[in-house]
């Protein structure tokens, strides 16, 4: 075979040669294309296997709400007369207004504390909040109605506001104890430093015992994690006989 034909073999060859697209000649590229070499060597830079990065779509927390919106809701309290125990929160968070539910947060303890405590014999959620004065004997409420993104944006007037409204609502619905989540909150309320546990006066006015315990938040730094909270509500059940038994052993004594 002369050079010339050798040439033409191979010529015949490479054509007749499928190229995967990742290894396409850049002339190959460029004449199927009919782009400019800019464009050639824009195809070259996209790595094999990769495919282009999708926008990732904003979440929305709060459906098709606005957080000016949810700002505008207000959390509906659970209450009964003659409870065992009144828990009290500061105010409710963006997520608890928009969901009109007590603790919904999955960083939140509180059902978890509640049920592991055996506080309540049966494992809760809160969406079943409602039902807590009627079947336990458990009510929820807050010192301050209004919806903030977060305790900070209160006022000192509406603290002061609140522990009045909360004053009268122990006087009238006489719970046998008072339990204050978080002890920043019990120290607004009372206007001095305290400790977690029982407290040695009762409400103002009342005779409901007051007792304190740390946030259920799970932002809480001192106590993080559930386990640590447990305690207080193992506590909490423990006063919980205790007080229900003086006050059975009073009402005797008076029907005598």
């Amino acid at each position: 075979m002369t050079l010339k034909g050798c040439a033409l073999s191979m010529q015949n060859q490479e054509e007749s040669v499928r190229y995967s697209p990742y290894f396409i000649k850049k002339s190959q590229v460029h004449q199927e294309a009919g782009g400019s070499s800019q464009e050639s060597n824009e195809g070259e830079d996209k790595q094999p296997g990769k495919s282009p990065k999708k926008q990732r779509r904003p979440v929305k927390r709060f459906g098709e709400m606005s957080e000016e919106d949810v700002l505008k809701l207000t959390l509906p309290e659970h209450l009964d007369y003659n409870l065992d125990i009144l828990f009290v929160g500061i105010n409710p968070g963006l997520m608890a207004a928009y969901k009109g539910h007590h603790y919904p947060g999955g960083n939140n303890h509180f059902w978890r504390c509640l049920h592991e405590s055996g506080l309540v014999p049966e494992r809760l959620t809160y969406l079943d909040d409602v039902t807590c004065p009627s079947l336990y004997g458990i009510g929820l409420t807050n010192m301050v109605e209004r919806t903030t993104r977060g305790s900070a944006d209160l006022s000192r007037k509406e603290m002061r506001d609140g522990k009045d409204v909360l004053i009268r609502k122990v006087e009238q619905y006489k719970p046998l104890i008072v339990c204050f989540n978080g002890k920043v909150i019990y120290e607004l309320f009372s206007g001095s430093k305290c400790k977690v546990g029982r407290q040695k006066d009762p409400i103002p006015g009342t005779n409901s015992v007051v007792y304190v315990m740390p946030s259920t938040s799970g932002r809480t730094q001192t106590y993080p994690r559930a386990s640590d909270k447990i305690p207080f509500f193992q506590e909490l059940k423990t006063l919980r006989e205790e007080v229900k038994n003086i006050s059975v052993d009073t009402s005797c004594i008076n029907g005598q």
